[in-house]
């Protein structure tokens, strides 16, 4: 009996992202990590934070890297060095999490959304130039956009830089998704003048809780961050000389991050392999995410598309056989009623309406194995088929 052909198999339960698969594999090396911490119990911004920095600088090739303590954190520390505030728009795609939005929101400057691409998931340029008119035409200052690298694919940044030249925008990359991924060859943490990414648990390099990232090639703006995050210090942390918050990553995060760091490129090579099999098994019967000509993606998540009405008898099909599935995200974010009073571009974001009404996830992750993927796609043929 093959491990296909056993009965306890095809009815185990499936992990949406085997966090466990991750831990078996490092071992005894996060625990050594920990345990280091443990034993000089500099518990806030000690050695290892200072390393992890360094190393992920030089992952993405980004000239400052600055952790902080989540990604909605990394997002904010930024806008905040800018300046930016009450009068400011601040453009972010509707089809996202709210936080891409929120940050904007809890400085006092205005969300303008703007539509997204339905094959990519991300910001349209198009739609981008509509918002600028519209901020402008409410009387709004457009000082900033944030693209986000949707799913773990990169946006069009190439596209955005001409855009925001023209227009004067700072672009915060939020690679809270996509850290690790690649555009024309270049890495994400290169992109605009800042990204941000998330290290939550589910993102592809994950910690054992919240942090996040700023990446940078300014000097300044990189000092600025280090400050902000530790209560706006000057020359020391009782010498305050702006409003900060506390957004510093501990110790025990940054050695966790710095070994998954060692084995991340594996782990992307296997995401791939994984997205690949899916997009040659479920082409025929879904709408599958395609990674176009020059870019590459990390996949923090496998999202394909099904016709209306489709959707929930799949998700039920697949929860009654033990195979999760998730919907990112089924409420645009200018749907949501903390942000429904904000702008949106002219004419409405019937794309960024219509994905949230077609997108299924499935199980993604470097520890997917075969055997369990081809469960997982066999379950998606019976069920849209029959």
């Amino acid at each position: 009996m093959t491990a296909r052909t056993d009965p306890r198999f095809k009815s185990a339960a499936i992990p949406f992202i085997d966090v466990a698969g991750q831990r078996r594999r490092l071992g005894a090396r996060i625990d050594e990590a920990i345990a280091r911490v443990t034993e000089h119990c500099q518990f806030i911004l000690g050695p290892e934070v200072r390393a992890l920095e360094e190393e992920l600088a030089r992952f993405c090739g980004a000239r400052h890297a600055v952790t902080c303590a989540s990604g909605t954190d990394a997002l904010l520390l930024v806008l905040m060095a800018k300046g930016i505030g009450p009068g400011d728009a601040v453009i972010c795609p509707a089809f996202t999490f709210c936080a891409t939005a929120e940050v904007a929101a809890l400085i006092g400057a205005t969300p303008v959304f703007a539509d997204v691409d339905e094959n990519t998931f991300n910001i349209d340029p198009a739609s981008l130039e509509r918002a600028i008119a519209k901020a402008k035409e409410l009387g709004l200052n457009p000082k900033a956009v944030i693209p986000v690298d949707l799913f773990g694919l990169p946006a069009d940044h190439e596209a955005l830089a001409a855009i925001a030249a023209a227009e004067n925008l700072f672009i915060l990359d939020d690679a809270a998704q996509a850290f690790g991924a690649t555009y024309k060859g270049q890495p994400l943490g290169t992109f605009g003048n800042a990204t941000a990414t998330s290290f939550f648990p589910a993102k592809p390099l994950g910690c054992y809780g919240d942090g996040g990232a700023v990446f940078t090639d300014d000097e300044d703006l990189a000092g600025l961050v280090k400050s902000l995050r530790v209560h706006g210090h000057g020359g020391h942390k009782y010498n305050n000389v702006r409003i900060g918050i506390t957004g510093r990553l501990d110790t025990i995060q940054a050695a966790v991050l710095l070994e998954k760091l060692k084995i991340f490129r594996d782990e992307i090579v296997a995401r791939n392999k994984a997205a690949e099999r899916y997009n040659n098994a479920l082409g025929n019967v879904a709408i599958v995410p395609r990674v176009p000509d020059g870019y590459t993606s990390v996949w923090a998540q496998y999202t394909m598309r099904l016709e209306p009405g489709r959707r929930d008898p799949l998700a039920a099909a697949l929860k009654a056989e033990g195979i999760p599935t998730a919907i990112y995200y089924p409420t645009p974010v200018h749907r949501l009623e903390a942000y429904a009073r904000f702008p949106t571009v002219d004419g409405g974001l019937a794309v960024s309406d219509r994905l949230a009404q077609e997108v299924i996830s499935l199980p993604i992750h470097g520890y997917l194995d075969e055997p369990t993927q081809d469960r997982i796609i066999d379950a998606v043929h019976r069920a849209l088929n029959g």
